[in-house]
């Protein structure tokens, strides 16, 4: 049997976008819920995008459902990660928590709004875990919250599966979006074990996709390497501006002092016909 990588734009709305019970119990594992939260229904949104930075604009899939109670929820695969991301998840996650509540209405109506980020990259090389909760706190007393905003980011490249113990179905999803891809042709027995999983496996064969489908699969694959190439190449070129402007800062102060030109440009690196002009 042949399988797609849940990850893709195609592969992770056919999967979460189309299975309520499926990103049901997707959202039951992996958010902060207590028993009494959990999830029990659900209702899809129409998906609605902040306009991206254009190298990164088709790096980023989401789907959005609410339950019976109002609660809003946001699942979002992002495939390149960048500095500004969690600005823009907490400016979606803030804007639909804003926009529950019609002139005149009681604020005490508003409902909380969970946003839930699965990363395809580590941007935490500091810390050791892959799992990372936002949410507002008094600073002295974290035990005092307001609700409202919920916030979580998963580091997939850092999870490892080490124990059942505790969130069985939190390391089984995360396997399943971690360990399932084109290379895969026998799909672990604990996946398969599991309904939910199981179903969520089998919507990824590759025989369930029109050519069209797959075509559009590959060139997904093909725009997300191209935008990582070209995001890192920017990244690069930024930092080797940084570099520069600091360089010709050092040496106008250098300048300044009276400090002699053929000692700036050993100091800085800069022709000594640079630092003239400067």
């Amino acid at each position: 049997m042949k399988y797609l990588n849940p990850k893709a734009d195609l592969t992770f709305k056919r999967v979460f976008g189309e299975h309520p019970d499926l990103v049901m119990s997707l959202l039951n594992a992996l958010l902060p819920l207590t028993a009494d939260q959990e999830i029990t229904d659900i209702e899809y949104l129409s998906s609605e995008m902040v306009p991206e930075n254009p190298l990164r604009k088709n790096s980023i899939v989401d789907v959005r459902c609410k339950d019976k109670q109002g609660r809003q929820f946001i699942v979002e695969m992002q495939m390149i990660w960048s500095p500004e991301f969690k600005q823009r998840v907490l400016f979606n996650a803030s804007k639909a928590y804003v926009r529950q509540m019609s002139v005149g209405e009681q604020y005490e109506l508003l409902q909380p709004v969970y946003s839930l980020n699965l990363v395809n990259e580590i941007f935490e090389p500091e810390l050791e875990g892959y799992y990372h909760h936002y949410q507002m706190i008094h600073v002295e007393n974290s035990d005092k919250v307001i609700d409202g905003l919920q916030l979580i980011f998963v580091e997939l490249p850092k999870f490892t599966p080490h124990s059942y113990s505790e969130k069985k179905m939190q390391v089984l999803w995360l396997r399943y979006l971690t360990e399932i891809n084109e290379q895969t042709r026998e799909v672990p027995e604990e996946l398969m074990t599991n309904p939910e999983v199981k179903k969520a496996v089998d919507a990824l064969e590759v025989s369930a996709f029109t050519d069209a489908q797959l075509a559009g699969y590959e060139k997904f694959w093909d725009i997300i390497s191209v935008e990582k190439t070209l995001y890192n190449s920017a990244e690069r070129k930024g930092k080797a501006e940084g570099r520069a402007e600091e360089r010709h800062l050092i040496a106008l102060n250098m300048k300044k002092q009276g400090v002699a030109f053929e000692l700036i440009s050993q100091c800085t690196g800069l022709p000594m016909k640079e630092i003239e002009l400067l």
